[in-house]
């Protein structure tokens, strides 16, 4: 006797060798023998053998027509044999009651499972509404398939044109766009970003990572709503003093000022003037909340993207031969020792006589003119005069540091500018600590530890940059946070420092210019006045989004400097080129501040100058091979600054010890970056 069976969820035959109680040994065609429950029987037959039944039962079930079956079933819950006879027209022999068996079985579309052997055809509304399922599910296939042959054909389908970016960064991977551009990577052994270059979807590697910085950050797009400009106070008072900033070539949001004043007790009055779009800007209003929203300019090479639209920049950034609304922190000064003997914040009207450039002064401008009084050149007395007080900050500021258990700074490492024009790339190098450079990030370092402590002794609370050592005592890693409270910045050397000198691109600076304010005009009575109180929710929120956007901002920044730095290679051809030994592995090219491992270095003192060989680089992920090539034996003095154990062990790009150097505050608008400290303020 030969059996028909299901087995777990599969239909097999075989010849039964021995019966048990409710149970037969069954042998199969291919020799192995099992255990069959007699429940689990459907069919016993004698003729013909098993392997011929199971042949002519799967030609029977090609055949059956399932429309035709469905009809005849009825809509009551019915047995195969009862249905077997009613579509052949006689009891259904073996072989046709097993093709029927696996008709049925195959067709869950028409037919319900009720049992063993036991099925109830579909509704007719269930049945139409899945066949029609099926019939899309099928038309979708055909639709997928000519997208995946058109992708392999280097054309990119019109369904995907509007939603490229969407595909590469935030797909629907349900959809059939998606699966498309899945299967014709997997066939092409490529990738989407890469695929999405050849078909033209993209157009080139900037654009691929513009793009996705774009649609993380700023999904709405880069661009502002029109909103009114804000007018500051009309009765400010007109501050006597003809003022110069000193900035970049291509610094547009420009913040800061200077202005120096003889007095007649033969003292000396340094200001310090920071536009003031916080006396027009009025928290929760139209334009806040456009500011609050982006929370800084994002800056990269060649590019950038304000944080306030151009018209509110033109209205309040401190622009040659305008007369400007500033907060004013004036210092007064004994020149013989160069002490601070008081020091007053107001708001006022400030001219503005000259923006002093970088590009024009920087030949003119250095430490041995400042000290021989050579050359001729617009507020040759005043710049002086501050870069010998900006030489008084920052001695103390090394004592300070001192104090904190840290070494002093060093003034050899490398910053390095960032041009593009017209798709080309000019890389400049510019040593650290230049006259130009440290006035500013000097005055800028004594304006915002300033008005830190305004804010403090005031009552009042802002928004703070504090970094030293966390748990773990000594030998902890440095770390930089952001309070709203006063707390010491032991890598700047300071008590305290308050982001408040750049309102036109950061956020937390227009912030705490509006607390500045308060205290300014109100003094102890600050508190009641200033928009955010001590432990201030909102003042919370503000910390937490702007850490995450600049964080963003930040990486993007070093992303689209790496992108140029590989740009920089092509266009100048580069194959061997020099480059100092960071630590371990870890490299940085000369020229350009390229990290690189290089895996198996062999050990080589940190600063060591390197040859390498480049091998091949790669825009869209942003890597580079190379080898080395030479260490020479005698080892010239290094560029690099390894002046403390947490900066010696930031990894590339890590933005953690950016408050190491206040040139930040100067170097931001050109993208100046370090070996061991890449991120610009």
């Amino acid at each position: 006797m030969n059996v028909f069976f299901e087995e777990s969820g599969d239909f097999k035959v075989g010849s039964v060798m021995t019966q048990a109680g409710e149970a037969y040994q069954v042998e199969m065609a291919s020799g192995k023998r099992t255990k069959v429950k007699t429940k689990d029987v459907l069919l016993q037959f004698e003729k013909p053998a098993p392997a011929e039944l199971m042949e002519q039962a799967k030609a029977i079930a090609a055949e059956i027509d399932l429309e035709f079956l469905w009809e005849v079933a009825g809509e009551e819950e019915f047995g195969f044999a009862e249905l077997g006879a009613e579509y052949f027209g006689h009891a259904p022999q073996p072989a046709e009651a097993a093709g029927l068996i696996l008709s049925l079985h195959s067709a869950p579309v028409y037919f319900y499972k009720k049992g063993r052997g036991r099925y109830k055809a579909a509704p007719e509304q269930s049945l139409r509404a899945a066949l029609a399922g099926i019939e899309k599910k099928k038309q979708q296939a055909l639709v997928q398939a000519g997208y995946v042959e058109e992708l392999k054909a280097n054309k990119l389908p019109e369904s995907m044109q509007n939603i490229v970016l969407q595909l590469l960064f935030k797909p629907d991977k349900n959809s059939i766009e998606y699966k498309a551009l899945e299967a014709a990577c997997n066939d092409l052994h490529t990738n989407p970003q890469r695929l999405m270059l050849a078909v033209g979807g993209v157009q080139s590697p900037k654009a691929l990572h513009m793009a996705k910085f774009l649609f993380e950050s700023f999904p709405k797009g880069a661009g502002f709503p029109e909103v009114p400009v804000p007018v500051p106070p009309t009765n400010l008072p007109l501050a006597e003093v003809q003022a110069f900033s000193i900035d970049d070539v291509t610094t547009t949001e420009i913040d800061d000022a200077f202005s120096v004043t003889r007095l007649a007790d033969g003292n000396v009055k340094i200001g310090i003037h920071i536009a003031a779009p916080g006396l027009g800007i009025k928290p929760d209003d139209a334009v806040d909340k456009l500011a609050r929203a982006r929370m800084s300019t994002v800056y990269m090479p060649g590019d950038k993207i304000t944080m306030l639209p151009d018209a509110i920049v033109e209205a309040f950034t401190l622009a040659e031969g305008k007369t400007c609304p500033a907060l004013s922190l004036y210092a007064t000064l004994n020149p013989a020792d160069w002490s601070v003997l008081a020091t007053e914040t107001r708001a006022e009207m400030v001219p503005i006589a000259n923006n002093l450039r970088h590009n024009d002064l920087d030949d003119l401008v250095n430490e041995e003119t400042l000290a021989s009084g050579e050359g001729e050149y617009p507020h040759k007395e005043s710049l002086g005069l501050i870069w010998k007080w900006a030489q008084v900050l920052e001695a103390a500021r090394m004592v300070k540091r001192e104090a904190f258990g840290l070494k002093p700074e060093q003034n050899n490492r490398v910053d390095f500018n960032f041009y593009v024009e017209d798709d080309v790339v000019t890389v400049s190098r510019r040593k650290r600590g230049a006259p130009l450079d440290k006035i500013v990030a000097e005055l800028m370092i004594f304006a915002n530890s300033t008005w830190g402590k305004l804010m403090h002794d005031n009552g009042v609370p802002g928004i703070y940059r504090s970094q030293g050592r966390g748990v773990g005592g000594w030998n902890a890693k440095m770390q930089v946070r952001m309070l709203t409270h006063a707390a010491p910045h032991e890598g700047l050397g300071v008590d305290q420092y308050a982001w408040s000198t750049s309102p036109l691109r950061r956020y937390t600076d227009l912030v705490n210019q509006w607390q500045i304010l308060a205290c300014a005009e109100k003094g102890v009575m600050a508190p009641l006045v200033a928009h955010f109180k001590h432990k201030d929710a909102e003042l919370f929120a503000i910390v937490s989004q702007f850490d995450a956007a600049y964080s963003a901002y930040a990486d993007h920044q070093a992303n689209m400097e790496r992108y140029w730095c590989l740009r920089w290679l092509g266009q100048e051809n580069a194959r061997q080129v020099e480059a100092v030994v960071l630590k371990d592995e870890v490299l940085r090219l000369t020229d350009i501040p390229l990290i690189v491992r290089l895996p198996g270095m062999p050990s080589v003192a940190r600063g060591a100058q390197v040859k390498l060989d480049i091998l091949r680089w790669d825009e869209v992920d942003l890597t580079i091979e190379t080898r080395l090539l030479e260490i020479p034996t005698d080892v010239a003095a290094s560029d690099v600054d390894f002046e403390d154990d947490e900066v010696e062990d930031a990894p590339a790009g890590d933005a953690e010890v950016a408050d190491q150097t206040a040139a930040e505050e100067n170097t931001a608008e050109v993208t100046a970056v370090s070996a061991a400290d890449t991120s610009a303020e």
